[in-house]
């Protein structure tokens, strides 16, 4: 075994494969936390990307879960707790539950208590260079105007389980850096897939509304809550959030600091509207309608929610009042020749990608 290793959670995720195939061009050896059920999943990812870097054993698989004590390692051998803790240098902490409906309960264990089971890991971990934590942007909760990436705790209300609890587990991780744990903070907004390829894992949030206009005969009654050109929808497609994180935790200055990956010029809800009703070849019919009565029109109606294909926690978020502060990020970033692609542009090959594959899920990986 090496001697020093990157420790990653949230493996073989869309985003932790592709963290880990930037590690492995920086020649690091990682080594992934795996819930069991994930396993062979895991195993054919790892050997594909070993495969595409042209390496043997640079990726260890060792099953576990971050909710249990020590991360449920193995009591012995070369992933007992303190023998990897002796080992790792960085860990990368990405295992959360993205899923806008999760109950509180669920959401508390992985997201609060895992993290604080993963602090404590990093704690015992010597010499310890860095951990890198991927929170959102949605611990702003619906917070009135302007957020930046100094400000957490600001008296907010959120729209949901997954919010409060992201916001909580942050709020344990800058704690942690307050005492002194070497640490950076990523918030990604609402993630999409690639803007070149539209690949994605799963179709939650934004892709309730390109099914639903795909499923429309050619005209779309499109409910509108508010002034639908004064709210921002702020996407990022997932490769500049790997791009991102890749080129800021690779440098020693960005350690201590918390980066928002967000769009600095996102589209109104009419926009993203607009571009995903084009797309999909799709004439729309705004009308005015109670979001109250919507969202309670798709928990309650069974029909309703069958024809829309619509998620109730998603319409929060057509009338979301925070907008997203990206100075930091787009000045270390800048440095890189990294900015996020334009959501006009890349648009179209999101519809696109579901228009080809029409049966990918909406699970969330826990």
């Amino acid at each position: 075994m090496p001697a020093d290793t990157v420790f990653l959670t949230g493996f073989p995720g869309f985003l932790g494969s592709a963290l880990v195939d930037r590690l492995l061009g920086r020649d690091e050896h990682v080594t992934c936390l795996v819930q069991s059920h994930y396993r062979d999943l895991a195993e054919r990812r790892r050997d594909a990307l070993e495969r595409k870097h042209d390496v043997d054993d640079a990726v260890a698989l060792v099953e576990g879960d971050i909710t249990e004590p020590d991360l449920g390692l193995p009591e012995e051998g070369d992933f007992a707790p303190d023998v990897l803790a002796d080992r790792t240098t960085e860990v990368y902490h990405l295992a959360a539950v993205y899923d806008l409906a999760v109950d509180r309960d669920l959401a508390m264990r992985v997201n609060v208590d895992g993290t604080e089971r993963v602090l404590e890991f990093c704690r015992a971990c010597e010499p310890f260079d860095r951990l890198h934590y991927v929170s959102t942007c949605y611990v702003s909760g619906r917070y009135p105007g302007e957020f930046t990436a100094d400000m957490l705790v600001e008296g907010q209300s959120f729209n949901n389980h997954y919010e409060s609890t992201k916001f909580l587990a942050e709020v344990r991780v800058q704690d942690a850096m307050d005492d002194g744990l070497p640490a950076t903070v990523y918030r990604p907004s609402i993630a999409v897939g690639d803007s070149e390829t539209g690949e994605t894992q799963k179709y939650d949030g934004p892709y309730h509304v390109i099914e639903y206009f795909l499923d429309q005969p050619g005209v779309a009654v499109v409910p509108e809550f508010g002034d639908p050109g004064a709210v921002e929808v702020n996407v990022v497609p997932r490769d500049f959030v790997v791009d991102a994180i890749d080129a800021i935790s690779a440098r020693e200055d960005t350690s201590g600091e918390v980066y928002q990956l967000a769009d600095p010029d996102p589209p109104s809800v009419a926009e993203m509207q607009a571009a995903f009703a084009a797309a999909a070849n799709t004439w729309t019919l705004d009308v005015r309608f109670p979001k109250s009565a919507f969202q309670w029109l798709l928990r309650e109606v069974d029909a309703f929610r069958d024809w829309t294909g619509i998620d109730p926690a998603i319409v929060d978020y057509f009338t979301h009042p925070t907008r997203y502060d990206t100075t930091n990020a787009t000045r270390v970033l800048a440095d890189e020749g990294i900015e996020c692609p334009d959501f006009r542009e890349y648009a179209p090959r999101l519809v696109d990608y579901v228009r080809r594959h029409p049966h990918v899920g909406n699970d969330a990986m826990t």
